[in-house]
């Protein structure tokens, strides 16, 4: 029996040890990339957003894993078995995802970023605003949230394969943190992207397996549905049962991953990177298509599956259960290195983000003055390895005693990233009277309030605190702007279109 066991982890651990060896063969490619720019712009062009040369493909695939994370693959159906059909609708919410983002932002943010040499969320902001108060604070709200954003992530892979292989908790977090952090530092933002392509592919396959799995084990949708009713009849209306997702939390839901993702710095910073207007339009379909199928069929999973798998006490164990129940050892590691491929995506996005937030937006213009010959390429890649390091050791540590249900983590991250980037960047782009003041004001305001709702548990008409959060944020943006002067004809000719 014990020796059974023993084979079937190894038949498990066999193919994200072939998948581990990929994308870290991938970092070393895009390091070798990297290291042929021999001049410093070039080489941090090359290693945080690719020369910019992203197509259609790979350009989709980035923007969706980034997008998609733990929450997606474990947290999100583990709301979905306890809640029913009405969480599958709302998660439907984010399906538009890469085709608001790059059709609000795509075409004009990389337009000006090529006009003013953007490499970073920062670089645009300080181009728009010519203000430091507005750099140093974006960037100080980009490391907050991107660190509770990353815990969010690292505690989900960790559990993913404590659950699955049997391996601790520990182990799982250390064998993770230290994979994404190893090839996101040699590999650079290249790497990156195509590593996201590869995980974009698995997270397709395996949520298709399980879903098929799911479905068979239950003897086909009608069967499940009518055992769902069976459990529960309100696991199969739109407002869940009890009425457990009310019409404020939809509109709030909506706000946060529908409308909102408009100001997540790990989705725009995507719009920097593609090669042509071709590529993407191609994103937009691709993107559209991937993102759709996967929520869908993770969270079918999820509902699905109280049906097959009954009992099931904690929501984040819902798809490692079903998982481990239904599928042969090896079908199991191949589904484990899809919700692995969300997660890492998610991780190694921020910690590219992060690297260039400290090394690019903040010692390279305050510090060394924007003088190349201070920061050359090799020392650019040294910081971003001691940056990224510390960055990582500092989120594990948080993450050795998980809270559970970590959608709610990633939530809260959302939401603050939200809070300060949605109003300056959507404004920056599309309202010639934006100016610093009102950005700052807009940032300080949107972080505060949103802080203050999340403490004070204080709710507006029913909804959660990103609805109330960006309506004050844009209320104090608009004043501000007003109350500040108006930016010079140089900013607004470089932001025409």
């Amino acid at each position: 029996m014990r020796s059974t066991k023993m084979t079937d982890r190894m038949e498990m651990i066999v193919p994200l040890i072939l998948y581990f060896v990929l994308i870290m063969g991938i970092a070393v490619w895009g390091n070798m990339a990297s290291s042929k720019k021999s001049d410093t712009a070039g080489f941090i062009e090359e290693y945080f957003i690719g020369s910019r040369s992203m197509g259609g493909l790979v350009l989709a695939m980035a923007i969706i894993t980034t997008y998609t994370s733990a929450s997606s693959f474990v947290g999100g159906p583990g709301v979905a078995y306890k809640l029913g059909l009405g969480w599958i609708l709302l998660s439907m919410i984010q399906v538009p995802t890469a085709f608001l983002t790059l059709g609000v932002l795509g075409k004009r943010f990389a337009v000006i970023a090529r006009r003013t040499k953007a490499v970073t969320i920062a670089d645009f902001l300080r181009a728009r605003y010519r203000s430091d108060a507005v750099v140093i604070l974006a960037s100080v709200a980009l490391l907050i949230f991107f660190m509770a954003s990353m815990l969010a992530q690292f505690i989900g892979g960790a559990r993913l394969f404590e659950s699955i292989t049997g391996m601790s908790y520990q182990a799982g977090l250390f064998i993770f943190g230290l994979t994404v952090i190893i090839y996101t530092t040699v590999g650079g933002f290249r790497a990156v992207v195509l590593t996201d392509m590869i995980q974009g592919l698995m997270m397709l396959v395996a949520s298709m397996a399980i879903l098929l799995a799911v479905i068979t084990a239950g003897g086909g949708a009608a069967n499940i549905m009518d055992t769902l009713k069976t459990i529960d009849p309100g696991l199969l209306t739109p407002q869940g049962p009890a009425n457990s997702i009310p019409k404020p939390f939809i509109l709030s839901f909506w706000v946060l991953v529908g409308f909102g993702i408009l100001g997540l710095p790990q989705t725009t910073q995507k719009c920097l990177g593609y090669k042509d207007s071709k590529s993407m339009h191609n994103a937009m379909i691709i993107g559209t298509f991937v993102v759709g199928f996967t929520m869908l069929s993770m969270h079918l999973v999820g509902a699905m599956g109280r049906a097959v798998v009954p009992g099931i006490e904690i929501g984040d164990l819902a798809v490692p259960t079903i998982t481990l129940k239904l599928l042969s050892p090896f079908w199991a590691g191949i589904f484990i290195a899809g919700p692995l491929a969300a997660i890492m995506s998610t991780v190694d996005s921020m910690l590219i983000m992060c690297s260039a937030s400290i090394v690019k937006d903040l010692y390279f213009h305050y510090v060394a003055k924007n003088d190349a010959a201070a920061l050359p390429p090799s020392k650019i890649k040294r910081m971003s390895i001691a940056v990224t390091g510390v960055i990582g050791a500092i989120v594990f540590f948080a993450a050795m005693k998980p809270p559970s249900l970590l959608v709610w983590i990633n939530l809260f991250a959302f939401g603050g990233l939200e809070a300060v980037f949605l109003c300056p960047t959507l404004f920056g782009l599309y309202w010639q009277r934006a100016n610093a003041l009102g950005a700052i004001l807009s940032m300080i305001a949107g972080c505060a309030a949103f802080f203050w709702f999340n403490i004070t548990k204080q709710s507006v008409f029913g909804t959660t605190p990103i609805v109330p959060t960006l309506v004050i944020a844009a209320a104090v943006f608009v004043i501000g702007s007003y109350m500040g002067k108006k930016e010079s004809p140089e900013v607004l000719k470089i932001f025409e279109m």
